[in-house]
Protein backbone atom coordinates (compact mmCIF):
# COMPACT_ATOMS: atom_id res chain seq x y z
CA UNK A 1 0.00 0.00 0.00
CA UNK A 2 3.08 2.30 0.79
CA UNK A 3 4.35 2.53 -2.93
CA UNK A 4 0.69 2.83 -4.00
CA UNK A 5 -0.01 5.86 -1.92
CA UNK A 6 3.49 7.21 -3.41
CA UNK A 7 2.50 6.77 -6.62
CA UNK A 8 -1.26 8.58 -5.50
CA UNK A 9 0.42 11.11 -4.34
CA UNK A 10 2.83 12.01 -7.21
CA UNK A 11 0.06 11.54 -9.24
CA UNK A 12 -2.14 14.13 -7.70
CA UNK A 13 0.99 17.11 -7.58
CA UNK A 14 1.90 16.24 -10.65
CA UNK A 15 -0.86 15.81 -12.76
CA UNK A 16 -3.88 17.49 -11.00
CA UNK A 17 -1.42 20.35 -9.79
CA UNK A 18 -3.29 20.25 -6.04
CA UNK A 19 -1.00 21.95 -3.68
CA UNK A 20 2.34 20.77 -1.14
CA UNK A 21 -0.43 21.74 1.98
CA UNK A 22 -3.08 19.78 0.07
CA UNK A 23 -0.93 16.74 -1.03
CA UNK A 24 0.66 16.25 2.83
CA UNK A 25 -2.87 16.29 4.26
CA UNK A 26 -3.95 13.41 2.06
CA UNK A 27 -0.66 11.57 3.17
CA UNK A 28 -1.36 11.78 6.69
CA UNK A 29 -5.21 10.63 6.06
CA UNK A 30 -3.76 7.67 4.11
CA UNK A 31 -1.34 6.48 6.74
CA UNK A 32 -4.27 6.98 9.53
CA UNK A 33 -5.92 4.61 7.04
CA UNK A 34 -3.29 2.64 6.48
CA UNK A 35 -2.39 1.97 10.10
CA UNK A 36 -6.37 1.48 11.05
CA UNK A 37 -6.26 -1.66 8.78
CA UNK A 38 -5.26 -4.99 9.65
CA UNK A 39 -1.76 -6.66 7.48
CA UNK A 40 -4.58 -8.91 5.83
CA UNK A 41 -6.52 -5.60 4.29
CA UNK A 42 -3.50 -3.93 3.31
CA UNK A 43 -1.89 -6.60 1.58
CA UNK A 44 -5.38 -6.72 -0.42
CA UNK A 45 -7.16 -3.98 -0.83
CA UNK A 46 -10.03 -5.21 -2.86
CA UNK A 47 -11.23 -7.20 -0.33
CA UNK A 48 -12.20 -4.23 2.18
CA UNK A 49 -15.58 -4.20 3.23
CA UNK A 50 -17.23 -0.82 3.31
CA UNK A 51 -18.36 -1.22 6.80
CA UNK A 52 -14.32 -0.79 7.01
CA UNK A 53 -14.36 2.24 5.89
CA UNK A 54 -17.02 4.07 7.77
CA UNK A 55 -15.97 2.24 11.37
CA UNK A 56 -12.26 3.97 10.07
CA UNK A 57 -14.35 7.30 9.76
CA UNK A 58 -16.02 6.74 12.80
CA UNK A 59 -13.25 6.26 14.96
CA UNK A 60 -11.79 9.41 14.24
CA UNK A 61 -15.18 11.01 15.08
CA UNK A 62 -15.17 9.56 18.31
CA UNK A 63 -11.57 10.45 19.14
CA UNK A 64 -12.75 14.42 18.23
CA UNK A 65 -11.59 14.97 14.72
CA UNK A 66 -13.93 18.17 13.34
CA UNK A 67 -16.17 17.31 10.61
CA UNK A 68 -14.10 19.00 8.07
CA UNK A 69 -11.17 17.03 8.98
CA UNK A 70 -13.38 13.57 8.36
CA UNK A 71 -14.87 15.08 5.63
CA UNK A 72 -11.25 15.38 3.94
CA UNK A 73 -10.59 11.75 5.42
CA UNK A 74 -13.49 10.43 2.68
CA UNK A 75 -11.99 12.32 -0.03
CA UNK A 76 -8.81 11.37 0.26
CA UNK A 77 -9.78 8.08 0.19
CA UNK A 78 -12.15 8.35 -2.47
CA UNK A 79 -9.46 9.43 -4.46
CA UNK A 80 -7.02 6.68 -3.80
CA UNK A 81 -9.32 4.23 -4.63
CA UNK A 82 -10.49 5.77 -7.93
CA UNK A 83 -7.01 6.22 -9.03
CA UNK A 84 -6.37 2.41 -7.86
CA UNK A 85 -9.72 1.66 -9.65
CA UNK A 86 -8.37 3.68 -12.69
CA UNK A 87 -5.02 2.14 -12.73
CA UNK A 88 -6.37 -1.70 -12.76
CA UNK A 89 -4.81 -2.51 -9.26
CA UNK A 90 -8.44 -2.69 -7.71
CA UNK A 91 -11.37 -4.84 -8.90
CA UNK A 92 -14.07 -2.45 -7.66
CA UNK A 93 -14.20 1.10 -6.07
CA UNK A 94 -16.06 0.38 -2.82
CA UNK A 95 -15.98 4.57 -2.28
CA UNK A 96 -18.12 5.54 -5.44
CA UNK A 97 -21.08 5.42 -3.83
CA UNK A 98 -20.37 6.54 -0.51
CA UNK A 99 -20.77 10.66 0.62
CA UNK A 100 -20.29 12.22 3.75
CA UNK A 101 -23.31 11.45 6.09
CA UNK A 102 -24.94 14.25 7.05
CA UNK A 103 -24.10 14.51 10.23
CA UNK A 104 -20.55 15.56 9.57
CA UNK A 105 -21.93 18.56 7.55
CA UNK A 106 -21.71 21.71 9.55
CA UNK A 107 -22.68 25.32 9.16
CA UNK A 108 -19.66 27.35 8.83
CA UNK A 109 -19.53 30.07 11.61
CA UNK A 110 -20.18 33.55 10.64
CA UNK A 111 -19.78 36.76 12.27
CA UNK A 112 -22.08 39.54 12.29
CA UNK A 113 -21.09 42.89 10.08
CA UNK A 114 -20.86 44.33 13.48
CA UNK A 115 -18.51 41.85 15.34
CA UNK A 116 -16.07 42.30 12.29
CA UNK A 117 -15.97 45.66 12.71
CA UNK A 118 -14.45 45.51 16.23
CA UNK A 119 -12.43 42.71 14.80
CA UNK A 120 -11.00 44.81 12.38
CA UNK A 121 -10.80 47.98 15.05
CA UNK A 122 -9.33 45.80 17.35
CA UNK A 123 -5.42 46.50 16.43
CA UNK A 124 -3.47 49.22 17.44
CA UNK A 125 -3.35 51.80 14.56
CA UNK A 126 -0.09 53.81 16.05
CA UNK A 127 2.03 51.00 15.83
CA UNK A 128 3.60 49.35 12.99
CA UNK A 129 2.57 45.96 13.75
CA UNK A 130 -1.05 47.13 14.43
CA UNK A 131 -1.15 49.11 10.66
CA UNK A 132 0.04 45.72 9.21
CA UNK A 133 -2.51 43.75 11.10
CA UNK A 134 -5.21 46.26 10.21
CA UNK A 135 -4.21 45.93 6.49
CA UNK A 136 -4.44 42.04 6.68
CA UNK A 137 -7.73 41.71 8.30
CA UNK A 138 -9.21 44.13 5.84
CA UNK A 139 -8.03 42.46 2.76
CA UNK A 140 -9.21 39.09 4.75
CA UNK A 141 -12.60 40.21 4.99
CA UNK A 142 -13.03 42.42 2.16
CA UNK A 143 -11.65 39.50 -0.22
CA UNK A 144 -12.19 36.10 1.15
CA UNK A 145 -8.69 35.76 1.37
CA UNK A 146 -7.67 32.32 2.14
CA UNK A 147 -4.93 31.80 4.95
CA UNK A 148 -2.31 30.44 2.37
CA UNK A 149 -3.43 33.36 -0.20
CA UNK A 150 -2.66 36.10 2.04
CA UNK A 151 0.53 35.03 3.37
CA UNK A 152 1.34 34.31 -0.09
CA UNK A 153 0.09 37.30 -1.38
CA UNK A 154 3.01 39.26 -3.53
CA UNK A 155 3.70 43.04 -3.96
CA UNK A 156 3.05 42.56 -8.16
CA UNK A 157 -0.72 41.18 -7.30
CA UNK A 158 -1.91 44.39 -5.43
CA UNK A 159 -3.63 46.22 -8.46
CA UNK A 160 -5.20 48.93 -6.59
CA UNK A 161 -5.14 51.41 -9.25
CA UNK A 162 -8.17 48.87 -11.26
CA UNK A 163 -9.33 48.00 -7.78
CA UNK A 164 -8.14 44.56 -7.72
CA UNK A 165 -6.32 41.67 -6.81
CA UNK A 166 -4.83 38.98 -8.24
CA UNK A 167 -4.81 35.75 -5.91
CA UNK A 168 -3.27 32.24 -6.54
CA UNK A 169 -5.82 29.96 -4.94
CA UNK A 170 -5.67 26.11 -5.19
CA UNK A 171 -4.32 24.09 -7.36
CA UNK A 172 -2.34 27.06 -8.61
CA UNK A 173 -5.50 28.88 -10.30
CA UNK A 174 -5.10 32.22 -10.33
CA UNK A 175 -8.33 34.78 -10.02
CA UNK A 176 -9.19 38.53 -9.49
CA UNK A 177 -11.03 39.67 -7.01
CA UNK A 178 -12.27 43.26 -6.72
CA UNK A 179 -10.80 45.39 -3.76
CA UNK A 180 -13.14 47.87 -1.28
CA UNK A 181 -11.42 51.21 -1.39
CA UNK A 182 -12.05 51.59 2.31
CA UNK A 183 -10.03 48.43 2.69
CA UNK A 184 -7.14 49.09 -0.51
CA UNK A 185 -6.62 52.07 1.54
CA UNK A 186 -5.31 50.32 4.96
CA UNK A 187 -3.23 48.12 2.61
CA UNK A 188 -1.67 51.13 1.00
CA UNK A 189 -0.72 53.18 3.92
CA UNK A 190 0.80 49.52 5.36
CA UNK A 191 2.88 49.20 1.92
CA UNK A 192 3.88 52.75 1.58
CA UNK A 193 4.90 53.38 4.76
CA UNK A 194 5.29 50.54 7.44
CA UNK A 195 6.57 47.75 4.99
CA UNK A 196 9.65 49.55 4.32
CA UNK A 197 10.97 49.56 7.84
CA UNK A 198 9.88 45.85 7.91
CA UNK A 199 11.94 45.02 5.16
CA UNK A 200 15.27 42.80 5.71
CA UNK A 201 17.53 44.18 2.77
CA UNK A 202 19.64 40.97 3.35
CA UNK A 203 15.94 39.11 1.81
CA UNK A 204 14.08 41.19 0.16
CA UNK A 205 11.10 38.68 0.66
CA UNK A 206 8.49 39.52 -2.48
CA UNK A 207 5.52 38.88 -0.18
CA UNK A 208 3.01 42.16 0.74
CA UNK A 209 2.76 41.06 4.66
CA UNK A 210 5.98 40.44 6.62
CA UNK A 211 6.92 39.98 10.09
CA UNK A 212 8.79 42.35 12.07
CA UNK A 213 12.17 40.84 11.46
CA UNK A 214 11.29 41.45 7.88
CA UNK A 215 10.86 37.78 6.36
CA UNK A 216 7.57 36.65 4.95
CA UNK A 217 4.50 36.15 8.38
CA UNK A 218 3.90 32.54 8.27
CA UNK A 219 -0.01 31.06 8.77
CA UNK A 220 0.69 30.19 12.21
CA UNK A 221 1.68 33.67 13.56
CA UNK A 222 -1.57 34.93 11.33
CA UNK A 223 -3.66 32.07 13.16
CA UNK A 224 -1.91 33.80 16.43
CA UNK A 225 -2.66 37.14 15.91
CA UNK A 226 -6.68 36.66 14.95
CA UNK A 227 -7.17 34.77 18.08
CA UNK A 228 -5.07 37.73 20.20
CA UNK A 229 -7.21 40.66 18.22
CA UNK A 230 -10.54 38.37 18.60
CA UNK A 231 -9.81 38.69 22.52
CA UNK A 232 -8.95 41.97 22.50
CA UNK A 233 -12.45 43.00 20.43
CA UNK A 234 -14.12 40.19 23.63
CA UNK A 235 -14.96 38.29 21.30
CA UNK A 236 -14.64 34.83 23.07
CA UNK A 237 -11.77 33.88 20.82
CA UNK A 238 -13.55 31.91 18.60
CA UNK A 239 -13.19 33.50 15.23
CA UNK A 240 -10.22 31.81 13.42
CA UNK A 241 -8.69 32.62 10.13
CA UNK A 242 -11.43 31.20 8.01
CA UNK A 243 -14.24 32.97 9.41
CA UNK A 244 -13.38 35.95 7.60
CA UNK A 245 -13.84 33.91 4.09
CA UNK A 246 -16.75 32.42 5.42
CA UNK A 247 -18.27 35.65 6.63
CA UNK A 248 -17.64 37.48 3.49
CA UNK A 249 -19.58 34.72 1.52
CA UNK A 250 -22.46 35.04 3.80
CA UNK A 251 -22.90 38.83 4.01
CA UNK A 252 -22.18 39.02 0.00
CA UNK A 253 -25.01 36.58 0.01
CA UNK A 254 -27.21 38.58 2.91
CA UNK A 255 -26.80 41.52 0.29
CA UNK A 256 -28.40 39.69 -2.33
CA UNK A 257 -25.05 39.00 -4.24
CA UNK A 258 -25.44 35.94 -7.20
CA UNK A 259 -23.89 32.49 -6.18
CA UNK A 260 -21.67 32.10 -9.34
CA UNK A 261 -20.30 35.77 -8.41
CA UNK A 262 -19.16 34.53 -4.79
CA UNK A 263 -18.27 31.04 -6.24
CA UNK A 264 -15.75 32.69 -8.93
CA UNK A 265 -14.55 35.43 -5.87
CA UNK A 266 -13.98 32.45 -3.46
CA UNK A 267 -12.38 30.45 -6.18
CA UNK A 268 -14.74 27.44 -5.32
CA UNK A 269 -14.15 24.49 -8.29
CA UNK A 270 -17.75 23.55 -7.93
CA UNK A 271 -20.68 25.79 -6.65
CA UNK A 272 -21.79 22.93 -4.49
CA UNK A 273 -18.81 24.21 -2.17
CA UNK A 274 -20.21 27.67 -2.06
CA UNK A 275 -23.90 26.85 -1.38
CA UNK A 276 -23.12 25.95 2.23
CA UNK A 277 -23.51 29.88 2.47
CA UNK A 278 -27.61 29.27 1.07
CA UNK A 279 -27.91 27.46 4.27
CA UNK A 280 -26.20 29.63 6.62
CA UNK A 281 -28.70 32.42 5.00
CA UNK A 282 -31.68 30.12 5.28
CA UNK A 283 -30.69 30.04 9.41
CA UNK A 284 -29.93 33.08 9.76
CA UNK A 285 -34.01 33.87 8.17
CA UNK A 286 -35.19 30.98 10.35
CA UNK A 287 -33.78 33.13 13.70
CA UNK A 288 -35.00 36.70 12.08
CA UNK A 289 -38.31 34.97 11.60
CA UNK A 290 -38.83 33.56 15.05
CA UNK A 291 -37.73 36.41 16.92
CA UNK A 292 -39.60 38.53 15.28
CA UNK A 293 -43.13 36.72 13.84
CA UNK A 294 -46.17 36.67 16.15
CA UNK A 295 -46.80 33.30 15.07
CA UNK A 296 -43.16 32.45 15.56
Amino acid sequence: MDESVRIFLDFMRIERGLSPRTIEAYQNDLKAFHDFLTPEERADLSGIQRRRLVAFLMNGRNEGLQPATLARRLVAIKMFFRFLDQEGILKNDLTDSMDSPALWRHLPEILSPQDVDLLLAAPDKKSDRGRRDRAMLELMYACGLRVTELVTLRMEDLHFDDGYLRVLGKGRKQRLIPVARRSAKWVKDYVDEVRPRLLNTAVTPKEVFLSLNGLPLTRARLWQLIREYATLANLGGRPHPHTLRHSFASHLLSAGAPLRAIQEMLGHADIGTTQIYTHVDQQRLKQVHHAFHPRA
